[in-house]
């Protein structure tokens, strides 16, 4: 019967001391070395400390049989003597909020997870982190509400219903809507109580599985694996205790790196914002480093392209944010808006579809292109009631050069913008003005030539030179059909404002006005 099974992988990821493991024991027909908490530590400390590896068979539905070879060699042939099968392997992930760098990494290795809420309890702190968790990392969900034999058996089942319609409505807004919520008793009395009273609920919970597709092996007497699967090597002369956990790969799949640019999302349940230079902890993978990072977007008239998922343009132009865009943070529009738009900054209701950070970590990481990377404030007190996860993305580049500062970051075109402040001097004739306060002495202006220039009247004006050796510089008005006169009764002259080219080291400025006498 080797190679007649399909695998699929099922997380079992819930808040601490919701049942998860008694879930998993009543579930499986087959343990691993790694499974119900074997570990001498887990025993000693009662609670799930690192992922546990279980399995149950059922015969493959007749749906799923096409992805077996024989079949899809040779569909009219007859298959081999035994029945196929569908086998699930359970990965049972630790629920104490210390150990969320373990249930993200098992979270990464599953095709459908089990949420387990304890009945009584319903959703608590790590419940909604492993929902936010399964959002980012897994397609499928069923919510198992455990110890519904913990309920008074004449209200049971309107306590049932009751929190079944709770979870919906948690539900509604996620991408499980409509997800199955089965009631069940893993452990009926408790931890302590006998084995002899059965469970309840499994059969119904194994149906709702029987609906998942996968094409993995596990467990069996194989000749190769593939991603996902969970492998016993045995290694003649070889002291296991030298063996970390770490990944097995296919050579140039892998790559270690000192830094990263990222696509990046905030998770709409993190109370604050996002800011640039703030450090957070980056999972990536199976392992979590601190990363400080670097927020930068579109400039503002690209906010609405299309989002690229799995590259990253270096030829295009970024604009530095101080921090993540997003509607909830976005500031007020105020009687400069068009000038906080030109400078990319989110204007209420308008932010770009898609930011990017440069992520450099504290030590460097082994990882894959491609990868799921999410930040998180693991240093958040794990008794408030909030989530403490940030942000999740795609590892879209990684810098494998430790000088990647120098070698890498000039190719990297992310542009500043800064506002600063000029006056006008005189107007030298009809067309022109003098411009000062703008550009230091030594500043070379000929870098500005070119450049728009919006006057407060709604005219259009060009930086056309410099204007001697003292930083001034002349604007040149075109097209003019009336000289530009003073009003007799204005006490400052025209506001002016210069919007640069799009280029690194560019500046935004306005020339504010003179406080004295108009011009003459």
């Amino acid at each position: 019967m080797a190679g007649r099974r399909v695998n699929v992988n099922v997380g079992v990821l819930g808040h601490i001391d919701s049942g998860k493991t008694a879930l998993a024991r009543a579930l499986s027909t087959t343990a691993s070395t790694a499974a119900f908490d074997k570990q001498p530590q887990s025993r000693e400390r009662g609670i799930t400390l690192d992922l546990g590896f279980s399995c149950f068979s059922v015969p493959l539905p007749a749906r799923l049989r096409s992805s077996l070879p024989e079949f899809q060699a040779a569909p009219e042939a007859e298959p081999e003597a035994g029945e196929p099968l569908l086998q699930v392997t359970l990965v049972d992930c630790p629920g104490h909020a210390s150990l969320i760098r373990t249930i993200i990494g098992g979270a990464q290795i599953i095709d459908l997870m089990m949420l387990v809420i304890d009945v009584t309890k319903g959703m608590q702190t790590q419940s909604a982190e492993c929902l936010v968790i399964g959002q980012i990392a897994c397609q499928k969900l069923v919510v198992v509400l455990n110890k519904i034999d913990l309920l008074a058996e004449g209200k049971r089942q309107a306590a049932v219903d009751k929190m079944t319609k709770k979870m919906q409505k948690t539900l509604e807004n996620t991408k499980f809507r409509g997800a199955p919520i089965i009631p069940v008793a893993a452990k009926p009395g408790g931890p302590e109580a006998p084995e002899t009273e059965a469970p309840q609920g499994i059969p119904e919970l194994i149906e709702v599985v029987k609906k998942v597709k996968s094409m993995q092996m596990f467990h069996m007497p194989i000749t190769s694996a593939m991603q996902g699967d969970r492998l016993g090597i045995c290694v003649t002369q070889f002291d296991p205790k030298l063996l970390e956990r770490g990944l097995v790969c296919a050579p140039e799949s892998l790559h270690t790196v000192h830094a990263a640019l990222i696509s990046v999302e905030k998770i709409p349940y993190f109370r604050g914002p996002l800011q640039t230079k703030a450090k957070f902890h980056i999972t990536v993978g199976h392992e979590t480093v601190m990363g400080r990072l670097m927020f930068f977007s579109p400039a503002p008239d690209n906010f609405d392209q299309e989002p690229i998922l799995d590259s990253f343009d270096f030829s295009q132009e970024y604009l530095f944010q101080e921090q993540y865009l997003s509607k909830d943070l976005a500031p007020a529009v105020t009687n400069n808006d068009e000038a906080d738009k030109k400078a990319g900054q989110a204007t209420e209701g308008h932010c770009p579809r898609q930011q990017w950070a440069l992520v450099e970590f504290e030590k460097p990481v082994t990882c894959p292109r491609l990868c799921l990377v999410i930040g998180s404030r693991l240093d958040a007190d794990i008794h408030t009631n909030t989530c403490r996860l940030a942000f999740h993305g795609i590892l879209l580049h990684g810098l494998e050069d430790r000088n990647y500062a120098d070698s890498f970051l000039p190719r990297l075109k992310v542009y500043k913008l800064k506002h600063k402040h000029g006056l006008v001097e005189r107007a030298m004739d009809d067309y022109s003005v003098i411009g000062r306060s703008l550009f230091k002495k030594e500043t070379n202006i000929q870098l500005f030539v070119g450049l728009k220039v919006h006057l407060s009247t709604g005219e259009l004006g060009i930086i056309d030179s410099a204007f001697g050796q003292s930083g001034k510089f002349k604007i040149h008005i075109p097209g003019r059909e009336t000289a530009l006169k003073p009003d007799p009764e204005m006490s400052e002259a025209p506001q002016l404002v210069l919007w640069p080219h799009c280029l690194p080291g560019h500046i935004t400025s306005s020339i504010r006005p003179l406080k004295k006498p108009a011009l003459q």
